[in-house]
């Protein structure tokens, strides 16, 4: 048995990728996407055909102005991907709402009706989906609302406790805590004094992170998933083996898919070990709370820049063609 076979076993297996002609390989249960995952997609030629074809889709509409076409042309686009996505895995597939609106509840919520809306046009069942949206303060309201509709949301660009505490107060459906990012801001602080064989596994700061999240939920019954994410090695995944979900990216599952090292698991949800104390969140308590995370903090607006960044780029991309 490989380890990929044996994660499987404790985890619900989950591939980080917009290029669905990879999936196959590897048999996932569900998909995520974000921003930059599709603009690199797209930048591959094999999938430049379909850019084409939504394009010509949204242009057939006859779409008012250049800038709602070019708006028409993105939604389209995640959707397509994710409905291509749907074709390769039995599970579901999250699609991330513009990080634009990450600090505007009212219209994340909007736009991932909207979102919705289009997989429905589909055949797509809204089971199938996972509305993603990062995880500030307004994302995390937006969330609720959307749950509350019948929307299943993903909380992404999770950093610190503060931010699962307030996605499980608001009884979201998953959360995705970032593991690499985590890990590489600490590098970052250390400096030459960082020990990588003392800092890895058990004791990776992203690792230790999602481990305190994951058993704080099982030792106060908390039903939202969680599901590690943004991994820079194998030995991050295997730390956490026996996690709800862990999304890997191809070249990793690839990496897991060929080793036939032992894997145990290290998470399991009937160890409820936890020590920390159930905590409900206002907005200042949380605002406070997760200010006082620099780690969480810096990385929580370094990852909605770099999402907001990729969206110019793409759209920059899609506006000649219109």
């Amino acid at each position: 048995m490989n380890q990929l076979e044996a994660l499987k076993q404790y985890t619900t297996v989950v591939a980080d990728t917009g290029d669905f002609a990879q999936l196959a390989a590897f048999e996932p249960q569900d998909a995520t996407t974000n921003p930059s995952l599709i603009l690199k997609a797209v930048h591959m030629p094999v999938y430049q055909p379909l850019l084409n074809e939504v394009v010509a889709q949204v242009k057939g509409t006859g779409t008012s102005s250049t800038e709602q076409a070019t708006e028409a042309v993105m939604d389209a686009l995640l959707v397509r991907f994710g409905c291509e996505i749907l074709k390769h895995v039995p599970g579901r597939v999250s699609t991330e709402v513009d990080a634009r609106l990450s600090f505007d509840t009212q219209a994340t919520v909007a736009k991932g009706q909207q979102l919705v809306a289009l997989y429905n046009a589909q055949g797509i069942d809204t089971k199938r989906l996972l509305i993603k949206v990062a995880s500030t303060w307004e994302g995390i309201q937006a969330a609720a609302l959307l749950e509350a509709a019948g929307v299943k949301t993903n909380l992404t660009l999770l950093f610190s406790f503060a931010q699962a505490v307030a996605c499980a107060n608001a009884n979201v459906q998953l959360i995705s805590p970032f593991v690499g990012r985590i890990y590489d801001w600490y590098k970052r602080q250390a400096g030459s004094s960082w020990d990588a064989a003392a800092m890895a596994g058990v004791n990776d700061p992203g690792v230790v992170s999602v481990t305190r999240i994951y058993r704080y939920f099982k030792r106060h019954g908390i039903a939202t998933e969680v599901m590690g994410a943004s991994f820079r090695n194998v030995g991050q995944i295997t730390a956490l083996a026996g996690c709800d979900l862990l999304t890997i990216s191809p070249e990793l599952l690839a990496q897991l898919q060929g080793s036939e090292e032992a894997l145990p698991r290290l998470l399991d949800p009937a160890d409820k070990v936890s020590t920390d104390d159930l905590l409900q969140l206002n907005e200042a308590t949380f605002r406070l709370m997760h200010n006082e995370d620099a780690m969480a903090s810096e990385k929580l607006s370094e990852g909605i820049r770099a999402f907001v960044k990729d969206t110019y780029t793409l759209e920059a991309l899609i506006h000649p063609l219109i």
